[in-house]
């Protein structure tokens, strides 16, 4: 179970990756979209567990390359940002959030238009 104290670092983290991700992709010149969907923190606040989701598909592989190439300076971004709420700038891993994906499949299969056409 989570404390309040790992929910309200938990926030912290996906508020500010969500600004920064944000204006990364208003800069850049490919329409990609990155949306942090959940946070996890340990209890001991030392590792933060982000889920990403990346739109379009065909970016997702080249998109987390270069996040986990760039993982050094997103943590300096945190820990600049949370500097005077925590002691300890938790390590970042960064997953990717396939659960859209896994909804839309299922969908597609109950409405009979995936592999296993409805009889």
């Amino acid at each position: 179970m989570e404390s309040n104290r790992q929910r309200k670092v938990a926030q912290i983290i996906q508020e500010d990756f969500a600004e920064l991700f944000r204006k990364q992709s208003s800069e850049s010149k490919q329409n990609i979209l990155v949306s942090v969907s959940d946070v996890k923190v340990t209890p001991d606040l030392g590792i933060a567990k982000i889920y990403l989701s990346i739109f379009p598909q065909e970016f997702r592989t080249a998109v987390m390359k270069e996040i986990e190439e760039n993982k050094a300076q997103y943590r300096n971004f945190i820990g600049q940002k949370m500097a005077k709420q925590v002691r300890i700038i938790p390590q970042l891993n960064f997953y990717l959030d396939t659960t859209l994906d896994d909804v839309e499949r299922i969908e597609k299969e109950l409405r009979g238009e995936g592999e296993n056409p409805v009889l």
